[in-house]
């Protein structure tokens, strides 16, 4: 695993671009409402990244091996949606809950977060899963300094998931992040303290916890796209890009809107 130890000049421009897909998810939170498809989500989404933020939209047309072309500017996953739902005609209800993920690409370097939205009113136990599904992406982020590891990130959003009555979903993981979408390392939502790579300034990852109400096992729907958990139960995602610094960590994809860090 050969993770990329970003330059200050990097790391500028992973700053710049952390910031502009956090502002897509401030502009689009009025617009999360019962009565609006996805579909139309995605149309204000591209045309606000395209037309008023000059950037690129980095999931359409993205093609990773083994998948088609990803068809739209963003993912909307709703509810028992666990990540990469493709936006399309559901109408969005009062009580679903809703992940949007943004990632963009700015001079040539991407910025990659996800926000959960509650639609009206949604249940207790749907906004339970969101908040602990946040805290848990805090667990993690919270562990991240010079000469910690992977392993201690995916411990201590596994120990808080699972001690809260929820399933962490283990086939996704974050991801190393710069002028490519997906880079080294994988960083896993859960495992073992003291295991896996060290940690050194200047490493950029996302650190994006998908956790269930239910069982963790999952399904991919025909789409080739959209994953599901396979007991239909509720399913939630938070999602960070992250740099170590010479004493601990800084979030990139960091706006106005955006909520608060949890007090744990």
């Amino acid at each position: 695993m050969a993770i990329a130890i970003k330059t200050q000049d990097e790391i500028d421009r992973m700053k710049v671009a952390g910031h502009l897909a956090a502002e897509v998810l401030d502009f689009i939170a009025p617009h999360v409402t019962a009565g609006c498809t996805t579909g139309e989500l995605d149309r204000m989404c591209h045309e606000y990244m395209v037309d008023v933020q000059k950037v690129i939209p980095a999931p359409l047309n993205y093609a990773p091996p083994g998948y088609k072309p990803y068809p739209k500017s963003i993912c909307t996953s709703i509810n028992h949606q666990v990540c990469h739902g493709i936006p399309g005609d559901r109408v969005l209800k009062g009580g679903d809950i809703l992940n949007i993920d943004i990632t963009i690409i700015k001079d040539g370097f991407h910025g990659d977060t996800s926000r959960m939205f509650c639609v009206g009113e949604p249940s207790i136990q749907a906004r339970r899963l969101c908040e602990i599904t946040y805290e848990c992406m805090w667990k993690g982020i919270r562990t991240v300094r010079p000469n910690s590891t992977l392993g201690d990130i995916g411990a201590a959003i596994q120990q808080h998931a699972e001690s809260s009555g929820f399933s962490v979903v283990k086939e996704f993981c974050g991801h190393g992040i710069g002028r490519n979408f997906h880079e080294d390392p994988q960083v896993l939502h859960y495992g073992q303290r003291g295991s896996g790579a060290i940690l050194q300034p200047g490493m950029i990852f996302t650190i994006e916890p998908m956790i269930n109400a239910g069982k963790a096992a999952i399904r991919e729907l025909a789409d080739g796209w959209t994953i599901v958990t396979k007991d239909h139960s509720l399913s939630a995602q938070w999602e960070h890009t992250v740099l170590v610094t010479a004493d601990g960590f800084e979030v990139l994809t960091t706006s106005p809107g955006m909520p608060n860090p949890p007090t744990l």
